[in-house]
């Protein structure tokens, strides 16, 4: 069911060598570290009607939702990668699910190796560094052990029982694909039922002594998995997908669609499609009751006044917007992910920031929270200004980008506009302007009105990518 290392399993049953408690080392605070796999925005502390996630509400009441929150890669393994090392993807040089950093930044300080330095005990559960979903569970996938003191590995029985998946897309790979199942049983036999189990043992063993724990759950990335209880609490009949223009590919670069072939939905009906989204909308619901989990666990130790807890997804998801499914593209609903950080230090708790972030900025602003020294060369800036005051002045774009077959779409987000160009603007532009276009069905690049902003936005971009990586090369 798990894999531990020996020293970790020592340390898990509460010998954290060489670690003061906390008493007696000063004030520090914990951090309890959750993502969540392909996670879109789709909340109810986000404004979603569909859902209710009253666990992630309760973490919201308690900290800033960030409103605006964008990966760097909308893919999983170059997105954790950036987040963990606080450096973006031309850096890192991580652009598939294969590469390890680690051959390319090989003295890198993880975010968590930070905590480790300074005095922390750090611990995984689960995906955290990326793992091929539903192929890698149970195993280390590309996992950094330097970035651990001990890791948990769990496998429950939506692994074992994945021949009795529905499956709308047998074509694809079971990674990418439009599956599902109601699973029978309770939560606590499911992966991530499992992880929160492991993760609360973590911290009973762990809460005398400053800690850092991680815990990643695998939902809703697909094969979309849950309980049927959460499959009852999503009626088909709420389930509808966005309204596009058919010709829509006449108005767009061709790259810009290229996630989704064929194109709409992978090519599936439009019911079995709505099937898909209602067991995706089920998976969520089920992560939000594990999460629910580790907050009591937090209150229970009576830790949560002194945690600070960050909740974070690695890469929206297209839920049918333009045609389009799941990620690696462009476009908002990929982009764009959910962040609620809850620290004890904020002065303004259960606060919407409006704000344009990126996930890099997590790694500086727990660096901020703590106290602690971060690397001098990080690319974020610290939330830790946005949390005491969520509408503070705040000058910082978003940066996102992907690649196609040899070469890169490179895209900034400012509170209002998003400037695409790919191949720098050889194979297409995209603008679009959320104060008037929130679907981005209007591609005003070539609008001679909007030239004076399609240069400003033309320019961030060419000076946060000043000198684009090849992986061909």
């Amino acid at each position: 069911m798990e894999s531990i290392s020996r020293r970790g399993f020592m340390q898990m049953a509460g010998t954290a060598a060489g670690l003061a408690p906390a008493e007696k080392g000063g004030p520090k605070y914990n951090v309890l570290f959750l993502a969540s796999d392909d996670l879109n925005c789709s909340l109810s502390c986000y404004g979603n009607r569909i859902i209710r996630t009253p666990n992630l509400d309760r973490l919201a009441a308690r900290g800033t939702v960030f409103e605006k929150s964008y990966c760097q890669f909308p893919l999983c393994s170059p997105s954790r990668t950036s987040l963990m090392t606080g450096q973006r993807p031309d850096t890192t040089q991580v652009f598939d699910l294969k590469k390890h950093f680690r051959h390319v930044i090989p003295e890198a300080v993880t975010l968590p190796q930070m905590f480790m330095r300074q005095g922390y005990y750090a611990a995984r559960v689960g995906k955290i560094y990326h793992y091929g979903v539903p192929g890698d569970i149970g195993t280390s996938g590309l996992d950094d052990p330097a970035s651990w003191h001990a890791f948990v590995n769990p496998r429950g029985r939506d692994k074992a029982e994945e021949g009795k998946l529905t499956n709308h897309t047998p074509r694809r790979g079971l990674g990418s694909s439009l599956s599902f199942l109601a699973a029978e049983g309770s939560d606590e036999e499911q992966t991530d039922g499992i992880g929160a189990t492991e993760t609360i043992r973590l911290l009973e063993k762990n809460k005398d002594w400053p800690f850092f724990i991680a815990c990643g759950f695998y939902r809703p990335h697909c094969p979309y998995v849950a309980p049927k209880k959460y499959f009852d609490q999503v009626p088909l009949d709420r389930i509808d997908i966005p309204a596009f223009p058919a010709n829509l590919p006449e108005l767009v670069p061709p790259a810009a669609l290229a996630s989704t072939q064929p194109w709409p939905w992978f090519g599936v009906t439009r019911e079995q499609f709505r099937e898909a989204l209602r067991a995706y909308y089920a998976a969520i619901l089920f992560m939000d009751a594990q999460v629910g989990r580790l907050l009591d666990a937090l209150e229970r130790l009576k830790l949560a006044d002194k945690t600070v807890v960050v909740f974070w997804g690695d890469n929206g998801y297209h839920m049918g917007e333009l045609g389009l499914s799941m990620k690696q593209s462009n476009f908002e609903n990929s982009a764009r992910v959910p962040l609620i950080i809850s620290s004890p230090k904020q002065k303004q708790p259960g606060k919407v920031c409006p704000r344009t972030v990126e996930l890099l900025d997590i790694y500086p602003t727990l660096a901020d929270i703590c106290g602690l020294t971060p690397p001098p060369d990080l690319a974020g800036r610290s939330l830790r200004p946005l949390l005491d005051n969520p509408r503070a002045s705040w000058d910082k774009p978003a940066f996102t980008q992907v690649w196609r077959n040899g070469f890169a779409g490179h895209s900034v987000r400012t509170e209002q506009w998003r400037y695409t160009e790919w191949d720098e603007g050889r194979k297409g532009e995209q603008l679009y302007d959320y104060k008037t276009d929130p679907g981005e069905l209007h591609n005003l690049a070539a609008d001679p009105r909007h030239a004076g902003m399609r240069e400003e936005l033309k320019k961030l971009v060419r000076a946060n990518w000043a000198h684009p990586y090849n992986p061909g090369s």
